[in-house]
């Protein structure tokens, strides 16, 4: 059965759908021996030799998912042209090569999940599911009611107006505001360009859930697998 290389690369744990369609582009992907450049492919997974970086592609890798607690300073992603350090540096005893879910910003911590199964990454980070991610922002100063209820109505940045979000005022300390906040949209850095669009620059930011997922009491820089409840409710919440 023919498929597009992109998806069975996915299946297969090489990478996300999106993130391999980079690695087709960029040239690193042979079939049987040939360079493959073109997004349209299609591969018969079950004869074709399919190589990327010259190593082949295992069809049968067991699917794994772990859930990690990135500190500020970490890039979400498998490498860095710039060099810094990645959440990947933390699964140095993983041997399944897996990948980020989305992206958290470098200098914001909490909660990331990382795994090998490319179908399910591609529908968490699909825009169509809408699954909501709670941060934790403390924020110069204290945010009056009516401007809480910006976030609930929208708010108008460089790139449009955001979806509506969730917005509480935790607790106050020192003359700055924690506030809980859920949005369901995935904008570069949109926490923090919410925040400063109603006067509030962001000092410290951390995710605490994704979906069904919750950080809890997970030190930072450590991970955990998720348990099979977890995979089930992140699955059938996809489904609906």
């Amino acid at each position: 059965m023919l498929e597009r290389l992109q998806k069975v690369l996915a299946q297969a744990g090489v990478a996300s759908r999106r993130q391999s369609e980079e690695l087709i582009v960029q040239g690193r992907v042979e079939v049987n021996g040939k360079k493959i450049t073109e997004l349209g492919t299609k591969v018969n997974p079950q004869e074709d030799i399919i190589l990327v970086d010259g190593k082949p592609i295992n069809q049968e890798e067991e699917k794994v998912y772990f859930l990690l607690n990135k500190p500020a300073g970490y890039i979400s992603s498998a490498k860095d042209p710039e060099g810094r350090p990645t959440v990947l540096d933390f699964f140095s005893s993983v041997r399944q090569r897996i990948y980020p879910v989305g992206r958290l910003d470098y200098d914001t911590e909490g909660l990331i999940l990382l795994t090998n199964d490319g179908e399910l990454t591609h529908a968490l980070t699909h825009p169509s599911h809408e699954i909501s991610k709670v941060y934790l922002a403390r924020v110069e100063g204290v945010p009056q009611k009516e401007t809480l209820r910006q976030f609930a109505r929208g708010l108008q940045l460089e790139d449009g107006i955001t979806a509506p979000a969730k917005i509480f005022i935790q607790d106050i300390s020192k003359g700055k505001a924690l506030l809980e906040i859920e949005i369901h949209e995935g904008r570069n850095r949109q926490v923090r360009r919410m925040c400063e669009a109603i006067g509030h620059p962001v000092v410290y930011l951390k995710r605490t859930k994704v979906g069904p997922l919750e950080l809890g009491d997970l030190p930072r820089g450590h991970f955990r697998p998720l348990s099979r409840k977890e995979v089930k409710e992140l699955k059938k919440l996809l489904e609906k």
